[in-house]
């Protein structure tokens, strides 16, 4: 037995051998001839064309019988990339390659280097050393361009108009490939508008191919799918806790370029896509006669993010209460904690209400909270993405805007909160 090391070498015996990656990896295959290209797209095995001439791959492990390859093949490179779509190798335990024979004796084990940002890793090859048999070579080398631009250098067709070739017929494995596609596109189309570059996050990843299926199997678009979850609801089920949202919920084009193309086509969708305040995204797929997209689009929340949010409400309260002539509001965190608590809380028990369902009022909250105001006023709001939207809505309002230019109050608590059936969640606790 060899622990082998990057560029290390091990001779493998004859018959089949067997190559396992245990872990949250895809693991893939491709077989090359002397000129390191593929001979078509059956030379690429991956979990949706599992089995090429000599080589067939089950669950977590590669047979390989270098004496059943197809005509000229020489060589078999061993590919993981995360199970998850887009996640960074670097996220996750180094992957670790252990090759056994045809009786299950160990016959080498590989542990490369921690990879970094890259999200597929060229893991191992088997190759034909002429005079010599076949050799097994440890490699390690992780590869910037995705599982897309990896099979393309080796010669695999990516189709792009939506045909179904060995790479793009596969749910499983044409999902990172078009998050790959789409983080490019999209992020050449930011560059140009002066936005930060967005980053691929699976729990974002995950969410979207759980919508895009619910919209598949109801045969339409919605924020809602058939099982009564929302968009927003699978974006907190994943673990993505935000501060900012957005989302695009598309059916018709063919590819992740159609599908961007489409979006910059649309002022209000273009506005989204080139939101500076982004930070992470995702691009999911399901066909059902129709092809039905979810891109996702968020800012995660944190605590510094969340008091310049209730900051800037605060802000824009006080600016309109300067142009009424009354004095400025003071915050408050015992009103805050209290507002906080009402978000957090219709989100947890999925209302829309001033009355919890327990039957507690604003006046409740901000006792148990620990105010002692004399005067409480609440206003609450859900479904805008941002501080002046939810403001203006509140003007805009009869109800709401006698709270913010009430005269008898002085304090102000904000609240805020992602998730839910509404997307987000607003509440403003006045205290006089």
């Amino acid at each position: 037995m060899g622990e082998l090391v990057p560029g290390g070498n091990a001779a493998l015996p004859s018959g089949v051998v067997r190559l396992r990656v245990a872990g949250a990896f895809d693991v893939s295959a491709l077989v090359t001839g002397a000129d390191g290209r593929v001979a078509g797209d059956a030379d690429f095995v991956f979990y949706n064309q599992p089995d090429a001439p000599g080589v067939r791959l089950r669950g977590d492990t590669l047979a390989v019988d270098p004496a059943r390859l197809r005509g000229g093949a020489c060589r078999v490179t061993v590919v993981v990339s995360a199970a998850e779509p887009g996640t960074p190798l670097g996220r996750l335990p180094a992957p670790r390659l252990d090759v056994t024979d045809g009786a299950g004796r160990t016959v080498a084990r590989f542990a490369p280097p921690r990879p970094g940002p890259e999200t597929v890793l060229l893991l191992a090859e088997l190759y034909l050393r002429p005079g010599v048999g076949w050799k097994l070579r440890a490699v390690g080398q992780g590869y910037a361009d995705g599982l897309a631009g990896l099979a393309r250098d080796f010669g695999v067709d990516i189709s792009d108009d939506g045909g179904r070739t060995a790479a793009a017929a596969a749910p499983r494995t044409a999902v990172p490939c078009a998050s790959d596609d789409f983080a490019r596109l999209v992020n050449a189309a930011r560059a140009r508008a002066g936005s930060p570059p967005v980053v691929p996050d699976p729990r974002l990843a995950a969410a979207a191919r759980a919508h895009a299926r619910a919209m598949a199997d109801a045969g339409r678009l919605g924020g809602e799918g058939p099982d009564g979850v929302s968009v927003h609801q699978r974006i907190s089920a994943a673990g993505y806790a935000y501060l900012t949202v957005g989302e695009h919920l598309v059916s018709g084009p063919r590819t992740p370029a159609g599908f961007v193309d489409h979006c910059l086509g649309a002022e209000r969708a273009r506005r989204t896509l080139l939101d500076p305040a982004f930070r992470h995204a995702a691009l999911a797929h399901a066909d059902a006669g129709d092809r039905y997209w979810t891109a996702l689009w968020a800012a995660p929340l944190t605590p510094d993010g969340l008091t310049r949010t209730a900051a800037e409400v605060l802000a824009l309260t006080n600016a309109e209460r300067g142009r009424a002539g009354l004095p400025a509001l003071a915050t408050d965190p015992l009103l805050t904690a209290a507002a906080q608590a009402h978000c957090a809380d219709m989100v947890a028990r999925d209302f829309y209400a001033h009355t919890s369902p327990d039957g507690g009022e604003p006046w409740d909250r901000a006792a148990a909270a620990g105010a002692r105001r004399r005067t409480i006023g609440e206003n609450i709001a859900c479904g805008q993405r941002s501080p002046a939207e939810v403001v203006e809505g509140w003007m805009n309002s009869p109800g709401h805007r006698a709270n913010i230019l009430g005269r008898e109050f002085t304090h102000l608590g904000v609240g805020f909160a992602g998730g839910g059936r509404a997307g987000t969640y607003w509440t403003q606790l006045f205290g006089g």
